[in-house]
């Protein structure tokens, strides 16, 4: 019986910041070492970071990041590491992985299939490495020509292949060749973002992976927020032969993880011999694609207990956990990587705002959760009490105008008490009218409701701006729009106002399900070893209408009376932007699914809708950065591009009115 032990890590990488990431690398490879792993695969691009955008044409990349390679390969003395790194090859930028034996380079294997849709733009700096190509790579500090291409390793016997991230999702995989060539094990170095649904969906590749392909298969990937709008939740997965042997955790505040699992090559090589579907290549002893290495392999191993799956992966509630989750250490790696003190939210008593500030205060309670060694907070931090700690990182200001309501002010009053922020009230009334009365004198007339709306409404929420920007510039911390996606897909924001902000956390969400979290939070909340994490006083949020409030109180101001109801908009916008349906076939879908609305009402929402979204591009395009969450996003950066000057569907709307017509 031959055993070996494979780790999978999960690396908490910056975009060139090569000293951080390289001790990171060498932490992971010291603890897969001291557990006993020989073969540890590190994941993509865990050189330089995956989000380097430009920066990977640049030669001083190439040049930090074969450095870096160079300081990292004595840590590999006694073990086999796959490392991830740009390759500038025949005038050619490349998506390579490093393999390093026993403290010796010894192969780069490349990326045959770039991800380029989405949030990926990899085709922008990288080429696909062709099938079966195999060259020679002349360090550019000199030194021995190392093997570079479509290649396979024989490690003392044992055969290594790679399928780099993307390889693994398409149709015709690598693997299948691999296994051709009687590969061992597959080696997976990912930088897979987060998105919700898709642990599942690696698992199963994984899981079939190494069954169809008759193999061990380690799958690692990043973590954490490494570029400021990707999330990586750090999954790790090590399969043989068609089973999951080990998972390790996702959403974790440490730098590294290491995920250890112990496979029989015996039994993976019998179920080889018993895989029919892929072809075989017989052995060729001078096969140009296989690397061939001497390696002294333990002769003993003993594999750690595997640790249990985590409580809330089995939840009923998974979004609303992942979300949690995923938002919470996004914003914590966004504070430490950008050198701030905390966050500053104008905390207006409704929904959007609400639901930052407690998933500041929840990033507080889930830090605490994995203890005070997995922080890297840029001041000492109170380690005892989440209220305490959230007062240390929050600020919230309720900032009111003769047209806001005692109802908000209270909730934001409450709610602050209740996390623990350090809350303050800002009186604008006098702002406000100053601006009313000098503008209404520089045009010679009293500005009203009734010819001026839309701009008396706006200056409320500008005039907000520049106080709740003052007190985040004082206080060294990041002023956080509030602003949903559902807003934004129909431009309800007023720019420089309550679009303010460095960072938009939950511009990736709408706000039909915003308020579901919100709710659930309120009775339930994320499991916590400790329990359920629900904040109570939530409920003076939930039992209100969403409102800008910024027409008189006489008005009764709703958002959906602006706009339509939010799961209207949601269906909407799924079906028009991420389904690309034109509004005809918009309608069927509203008939469907909303068949006690008249079909005036639905034409009229639908209506409204295209001709809002159209017209409001380029307030998208303003927004703050904000967090991929799934493949709704409307942020021009990583999600949905769309011309900022267009038709506006004025013939689609009118082809769709003439149809109902004719009808």
């Amino acid at each position: 019986m031959k055993t070996i032990l494979l780790a999978a890590t999960a690396l908490n990488q910056t975009p060139l910041a090569w000293q951080s990431n390289v001790a990171h690398i060498r932490a992971a490879i010291h603890d897969a070492r001291d557990a006993g792993a020989a073969i540890v695969c590190l994941p993509e691009l865990c050189i330089t970071g995956y989000g380097c955008e430009d920066a990977f044409l640049s030669p001083n990349t190439h040049q930090q990041a074969w450095s870096s390679l160079r300081e990292i390969l004595p840590d590999t003395a006694g073990l086999i590491v796959s490392l991830g790194l740009p390759i500038f090859h025949h005038n050619t930028v490349f998506n390579a992985a490093a393999l390093a034996v026993d403290g010796r380079l010894v192969a780069l294997v490349c990326k045959r299939h770039l991800a380029g849709d989405g949030i990926h733009y990899e085709p922008r700096w990288f080429k696909p490495w062709p099938l079966q190509v195999r060259d020679g790579f002349h360090p550019p500090d000199g030194g021995d020509e190392i093997p570079i291409g479509d290649l396979v390793v024989d490690v003392g016997g044992v055969r290594m292949g790679f399928e780099i991230c993307e390889d693994a999702w398409v149709a015709r995989r690598p693997g299948g060749d691999l296994a051709a060539q009687a590969v061992d094990i597959i080696l997976n170095p990912s930088a897979s973002h987060f998105a919700f649904g898709k642990r599942e969906i690696r698992r199963r590749f994984v899981i079939e992976g190494s069954r169809a392909f008759g193999v061990s298969y380690v799958y690692s990937n990043l973590l954490g927020n490494e570029a400021g709008r990707a999330i990586y939740d750090g999954q790790t997965l090590i399969a043989s032969a068609g089973e999951l042997l080990a998972e390790g955790p996702r959403f974790s505040y440490r730098d590294h993880l290491v995920t250890i699992a112990k496979v029989d090559l015996d039994l993976t090589r019998l179920a080889q011999s018993r895989t029919t579907s892929h072809r075989i290549q017989l052995p060729d002893a001078h096969h140009p694609a296989i690397i061939r290495v001497d390696f002294d392999w333990p002769s003993e191993v003993n594999a750690p207990p595997t640790p249990p799956t985590a409580s809330w992966e089995k939840s009923c509630h998974l979004k609303e956990e992942e979300f949690t989750r995923a938002v919470s250490i996004a914003l914590y790696d966004y504070l430490r990587k950008s050198h701030t003190r905390g966050f500053t939210v104008s905390l207006s008593g409704g929904a959007d705002s609400a639901a930052v500030v407690c998933l500041i205060h929840l990033m507080t309670r889930l830090m605490m959760e994995e203890g005070e060694v997995a922080w890297k907070l840029p001041f000492p931090a109170n380690h005892q009490d989440p209220k305490v700690l959230t007062g240390q990182l929050l600020t919230t200001a309720y900032q009111t105008t003769e047209n806001s309501g005692e109802t908000t002010r209270h909730a934001a009053e409450v709610l602050a008490r209740a996390i623990g922020a350090n809350h303050h009230e800002l009186d604008i009334t006098r702002l406000h009218q100053g601006y009313v009365e000098l503008i209404g004198k520089a045009i010679g007339r009293d500005l009203t409701w009734q010819q001026d709306d839309i701009a008396l409404q706006n200056i409320q929420a500008r005039v907000r701006s520049p106080g709740i920007w003052m007190i985040a510039n004082l206080t060294n911390t990041l002023l956080l729009s509030t602003s949903n996606r559902s807003e934004a897909a129909v431009g309800y924001a007023t720019m420089d106002g309550d679009t303010s902000g460095s960072l938009a956390p939950i511009a990736g969400i709408d706000k039909a399900w915003l308020r579901k979290w919100l709710q659930w939070l309120e009775t339930e909340g994320p499991l916590l070893a400790s329990g359920h994490a629900a904040i109570p006083e939530l409920a003076v949020i939930n039992r209100q209408q969403p409102t800008a409030e910024l027409r008189p109180a006489g008005a009764s101001q709703t958002d959906e009376d602006d706009l339509m109801p939010y799961p209207v908009l949601d269906v909407i916008e799924r079906a028009a932007i991420r389904d690309k349906r034109g509004p005809a076939d918009v309608l069927i879908v509203l008939r469907q699914d909303f068949p006690d609305h008249s079909e005036a009402r639905l034409t009229q929402w639908l209506t409204r809708f295209f001709q809002l979204w159209s017209r409001n591009q380029w307030k998208r395009e303003r927004y703050a950065p904000s967090f991929h969450l799934d493949d709704q996003n409307l942020d021009p950066k990583t999600g949905c591009r769309w011309p900022i000057l267009s038709g506006g569907f004025a013939r689609e709307l009118e082809q769709m009115k003439t149809g109902l017509i004719k009808s």
